[in-house]
């Protein structure tokens, strides 16, 4: 007898866990079914199971089509929206959800079920035409990418055409008419570039996501990043269905990315960044900088204080460092998403101690965690004074201090470093893609970017110093040099990156470095303790 169907499971109030954990839903669809149980906020979304991975799907599987379906209508249901409507329009997010977090390796579609019909819906129930065509444009292009494949460089030289058109520098300062003709281009370059037009039924869009998101475990990026980590390549990932809450309506809405603590050095406090009348790409896609976190406390009080009641809710539930994401919606906080937040070995230090000593966790579970770490070569660095005078500062999204030759792209990386040089790689943006380039330098400097977009993460994970959002920084490929404040850098010479101050500096430079001695002797005592408990644990370094 063959094999049952797989279903989905649902992320809606009062709703059961299902069984099979993480294992089976995703990491982050499981930790969306249980901030929904104790009470968070949480946008109503289903999952499709791991098992659907493992069955594989086609766009014209009927079996997929009828579970989508299915969990269209719960959504509705719930949401009072209709998908694909022409008055009242759902429209939901395509997210991959896989049981071990890989951050930026898999994809994403928003915005999915806009179409014609309801585009003019969505006018009609918000009365905001602008949010409407920035959704759409948003749409074609990500759709493009992700589930059609294009290439993303002419949907973004329609977009500095109309920036230049419109002499702004941010597409958050276009209008509904610049916005409209936007996605009309796009519309036609999507059409030219797949030899079809953009699909007008909602639950084709919807479906063709689904399987490009399931897809996207397959993905050279997502297989590299799995080698790196050791994580098996069979697991598959979940997909989650997630209904859509816009941070694009306006000067009370943005989203934005907060871990619950500093996760390169550990100390206590958000560490966000956040974007004004943007949606969540805009953050962790690592090609715009998010430059609102200081604004967000001004503008929007009230969430700001949420957010830090929620830092405190979330590492109770969760009794560790959580990475979330959220949106922003006219004043009303959504969370999309949370999981255990990757952190450099100080930080992971740092954390263990402060939460036993804030009483969230036991010595020996913060030895656990601890175990995979050589706490012996734990050390934070930094430039020998005196320092020359920087070129330029940008903003830290990785600690530490590197020097090296300059690379501005992934041929360069493997050449310099195959010679057996220290290589900082300069680029106007980092993306996941850029992995295997991440994986071998010491450090990266980039003009765009945010601390928190998936690249930074990762190159914080792998411990890299990483500079983003570099203002005064200028690459020119054809000349293979970069500018930086007012001198000009050729590809192959030396730079220094502070990633403690965000201070970039010309030539190589000498390197101190300190050791965490509080914590360690923390460490140390606990381990002391649990020898003469007969836990079996040895102490792995001297006082």
């Amino acid at each position: 007898m063959a094999d049952p169907l797989p279903g989905v499971c649902f992320v809606l109030p009062g709703e059961q866990l299902p069984g099979g954990g993480a294992a089976a839903v995703g990491n982050k669809a499981w930790n969306l079914m249980l901030m929904a149980g104790i009470g968070l906020n949480v946008p109503p979304a289903f999952v499709l199971p791991t098992a659907w991975y493992a069955r594989g799907v086609a766009p014209d599987d009927p079996a997929l089509r009828r579970v989508l379906s299915a969990g269209i209508s719960r959504l509705e249901a719930s949401t009072g929206l209709d998908f694909g409507s022409s008055r009242r329009p759902l429209l939901v997010a395509v997210r991959s959800c896989a049981a071990v977090s890989m951050p930026g390796m898999l994809e994403t579609v928003l915005n999915v079920g806009l179409t014609p019909a309801s585009l003019d819906g969505l006018i009609r129930l918000t009365g905001n035409p602008r949010l409407a065509w920035d959704s759409y444009r948003r749409l074609v292009q990500n759709y493009g990418e992700v589930v059609a494949g294009l290439p993303i460089e002419p949907f973004g030289q329609l977009v500095a055409r109309r920036l230049a058109d419109a002499a702004v520098e941010s597409e958050r300062e276009l209008d509904f008419r610049a916005l409209r003709s936007l996605t009309q281009a796009m519309l036609e370059r999507y059409a030219g570039l797949a030899g079809a037009a953009f699909p007008t039924d909602p639950i084709d869009q919807l479906t063709q996501a689904v399987v490009a998101v399931f897809r996207s475990w397959d993905a050279p990026k997502a297989a590299a990043y799995r080698r790196l980590k050791g994580l098996p390549d069979a697991a598959g990932t979940a997909v989650t269905v997630q209904t859509m809450v816009f941070g694009n309506t306006g000067g009370r809405s943005g989203a934005g990315v907060a871990f619950t603590r500093d996760p390169a050095t550990g100390a206590p406090g958000l560490y966000l960044d956040f974007s004004l009348n943007g949606q969540g790409e805009d953050v962790v896609a690592g090609r715009h900088t998010a430059i609102d976190d200081r604004r967000l406390q001004r503008v929007l009080p009230a969430v700001f204080a949420e957010l830090q009641t929620m830092r405190v809710k979330l590492e109770a539930e969760f009794r560790d460092v959580q990475d979330f994401e959220f949106t922003v919606q006219d004043g009303q906080l959504y969370l999309l998403q949370t999981r255990t937040a990757q952190r450099t070995p100080w930080a992971a230090l740092r954390t263990a101690v402060d939460m036993v000593e804030e009483g969230l966790i036991a010595p020996r579970e913060a030895l656990e965690r601890l175990s995979d770490i050589d706490l012996a070569a734990i050390a934070r660095t930094r430039f020998a004074e005196p320092l020359p005078e920087a070129l330029a500062r940008a903003t830290v999204a990785g600690h530490g201090v590197a020097s090296g030759a300059v690379a501005l792209d992934q041929a360069s990386v493997e050449r310099l470093t195959a010679g057996g040089e220290s290589v900082i790689l300069v680029r106007r943006d980092i993306v996941t893609a850029d992995i295997a380039g991440i994986a071998q330098v010491a450090g990266i400097l980039t003009a765009a970017g945010s601390r928190t977009s998936h690249a930074a993460v990762v190159a914080r994970q792998l411990g890299k110093v990483c500079l983003v959002g570099c203002d005064q920084l200028g690459i020119d490929l054809d000349l293979r040099i970069c500018r930086i404040g007012a001198r000009d850098i050729a590809e192959g010479d030396a730079l220094s990156l502070d990633g403690n101050t965000g201070a970039i500096y010309p030539g190589p430079l000498p390197v101190v470095r300190e050791r965490p001695a509080r914590e360690l002797a923390v460490v140390a005592r606990w381990e002391a303790t649990a020898k003469q408990a007969g836990c079996g644990l040895e102490p792995r370094f001297a006082e």
